[in-house]
């Protein structure tokens, strides 16, 4: 008798250990599932990691567009000016090609170095 209630104990305790592992490997299986979605989550192509990057990207595209239309503004100030002023003209002549007028003589002053 003792030889079949000790079966029949070990029998009750297969099924509880095989529950009990089947819950195990559940719960890993779950876990596992979730570490993976969260992965995806943060780091996959629609991302947040992959979102913030887009986003930091496009507020530096958006600083180059205001950057690159202020110049535009001035250059085409600039444009207007070249084309009615002519007294800015001359004075790009004189500045920048060192040009002058019948009779002018033009004297270039040289910076001294400090080394002499």
């Amino acid at each position: 008798m003792r030889r079949y209630s000790s079966m029949q104990r070990k029998r009750k305790r297969r099924p509880n250990q095989a529950l009990e592992l089947q819950k195990k490997l559940v719960r890993a299986v779950l876990i596992l599932g979730a570490i993976v979605l969260l992965i995806i989550f943060f780091f996959g192509d629609h991302g947040v990691y992959q979102l913030y990057r887009l986003q930091k990207e496009k507020s530096e595209i958006q600083q180059a567009i205001v950057e690159l239309r202020d110049e535009k503004l001035q250059l085409e100030a600039e444009k207007t000016r070249l084309e009615t002023d002519f007294e800015y003209i001359e004075q790009l002549a004189r500045e920048k090609y060192r040009m002058a007028k019948p009779g002018e003589k033009v004297f270039k002053v040289l910076p001294k170095n400090a080394g002499e």
